[in-house]
């Protein structure tokens, strides 16, 4: 039986009352590193230069018209941009690694696969990014691009030369959370989306991002384990020249188990839930027509429009580059007040400069609003602030200092109370499924999670901290917020001065 994504949402929330210790099973832990045993790698090369924009300058840029040359050393400075180990740590007698992308529990639930065609040093075919490696594995040979336009519904006049495909392993998150565990694949698959557009865009790589395609044709091609494994994102580099439209063709033969490595421990607990949500959210939605923004279905009044000043620059330590690599969590916060133009960085971060191509780029305000709430921010009187990103203007839906409530509301983390800001990413379970179905959820979330990792990096960049929060006693945020009976918060970002910046 399918299940709404309001129902799900309801059903996987955090109450006061209820809510339980769990204890983790450290026999069944999920292996954080997918591999394919026996099948051929490619050692990608070492990366020797990185692209020197600053970050607020990859976030304005435009997408070129045409594509410049891809071939191995460009695929090899997109992934590590994308997703790299960035740091080791020893617990219990093993090594642990982070990763530049963030992931609740740093469980890593995304994976990796790249589609190539035409690149002078790379053979045709489908390939899983191995990262522990940084290699490529071979997964079918030939030309796949046939099967990836049929199953992708390109808007673009050109012939896709690469094709990039995100997918979240269940497993890996539910083994800590649960059946709440599907919103943290949708957020974390979402931050690693974000860390893939911002290299496409740093290398000046003409791209489309999706949401929406044939989800069975697409696992198909992955040859992953549907009940295991799901593609949520498609990203396309395209080419100038040639069909957008391919003919029909038979799928290349894998070269071994596909299927077999998107299981990742021996003992995978089984949540109905999230196998029930995700079925749901695999339909396409139909023709949609114009949506109001997400911001205005709330049920909150807010006042007066202050539209945000223009910065040609940020007061930022790291570029682009420096930020992806040097990104954390943080919690070591200390109560001091944010200044404005660190502020105005963060909220720039947060509004796109330029349109997207690709359908993920129509639903941005219309299936999730931004709000926050402002602690200790210089010249901004503490508060609730809905934000327009189209316009990049705030508006106050609340006066009053709220952070220590909404703290309490967010399972009593007391580091988080001395923030000066906590990012609110909000939206209207029924207005999504009204108008795309249990797809709009996927929309919302994965959104949220791109514009939380967009928070990481530009708070990076200027050596301030974050850090995302999907625990949280729902009902509680809710009232605190005073949304109206079907919203809800879906994601926390806190950001502020650190007591100390260790991250280099």
């Amino acid at each position: 039986m399918e299940l709404s994504a309001a129902e799900y949402h309801r059903k996987t929330g955090y109450e006061r009352s209820r809510l339980k210790g769990h204890a983790m099973d450290w026999g069944s832990q999920p292996d954080l590193f997918k591999s394919y045993p026996g099948l051929k790698t490619v050692p990608l090369p070492q990366v020797m230069k990185w692209p020197e924009w600053r970050l607020e300058e990859v976030l304005r840029s435009v997408a070129p018209l045409s594509a410049p040359v891809m071939n191995k050393d460009r695929l090899a400075q997109v992934m590590l941009l994308a997703h790299s180990l960035t740091a080791k740590a020893r617990y219990s007698g093993a090594d642990f690694y982070y990763r530049s992308v963030a992931s609740a529990g740093a469980l890593y639930p995304f994976e990796l696969y790249v589609a190539a065609r035409g690149l002078s040093d790379l053979d045709d075919g489908l390939y899983h990014h191995s990262i522990g490696l940084h290699a490529l594995t071979l997964l079918r040979s030939g030309n796949v691009m046939p099967w990836v336009i049929q199953g992708v519904a390109s808007g673009k006049e050109g012939t896709p030369v690469s094709a990039f495909f995100l997918t979240t392993i269940f497993a890996r998150s539910s083994w800590k959370y649960g059946e709440r565990a599907y919103r943290y694949s949708l957020l974390d698959t979402g931050h690693l989306a974000e860390n893939l557009c911002l290299a496409l865009r740093a290398l000046e790589l003409p791209f489309e991002l999706f949401y929406d395609f044939d989800d069975r044709r697409i696992n198909e091609l992955l040859g992953v384990d549907p009940t295991r494994e799901a593609c949520l994102v498609v990203a396309c580099v395209t080419a100038a020249g040639g069909e957008v439209s391919g003919k029909a063709a038979e799928l290349s033969a894998p070269a071994g188990d596909l299927a077999g490595p998107s299981r990742v421990s021996e003992r995978e607990a089984d949540f109905p839930e999230i196998r029930r949500m995700h079925g749901a959210s695999s339909k396409l939605p139909g023709p949609v027509q114009d949506f109001e923004p997400m911001r205005d279905c709330l049920g909150l009044h807010s006042q007066a429009t202050d539209t945000l000043p223009e910065r040609e620059a940020w007061p930022a330590v790291h570029n682009y580059a420096g930020a992806v690599f040097k990104r954390r969590s943080t919690r070591n916060y200390v109560r001091k007040e944010l200044s404005s133009d660190e502020f105005l960085a963060l909220l720039e971060s947060l509004c796109p400069a330029c349109p997207e191509s690709g359908d993920a780029a129509r639903v941005v305000e219309s299936a999730l609003a931004v709000g926050f709430l402002s602690g200790s921010v210089q010249d901004l009187d503490p508060g609730f602030y809905l934000l327009d990103t189209g316009v990049k203007s705030i508006s106050l839906a609340a006066k009053g200092f709220l952070m220590e409530e909404m703290t309490h509301a967010c399972l009593d983390q007391q580091w988080l109370s001395n923030c000066a800001l906590h990012f609110l990413f909000l939206a209207d379970l029924e207005k999504l499924e009204t108008v795309w179905g249990s797809r709009g959820y996927r929309y919302a979330m994965l959104t949220a999670g791109r514009l939380g990792q967009r928070l990481y990096l530009a708070a990076t960049s200027m050596r301030i901290g974050c850090c995302g929060i999907g625990a949280f006693y729902d009902d509680e945020t809710a009232r605190l917020l005073k949304l109206g009976p079907h919203s809800a918060l879906l994601y926390l970002v806190a950001s502020g001065p650190l007591r100390k910046w260790a991250g280099g």
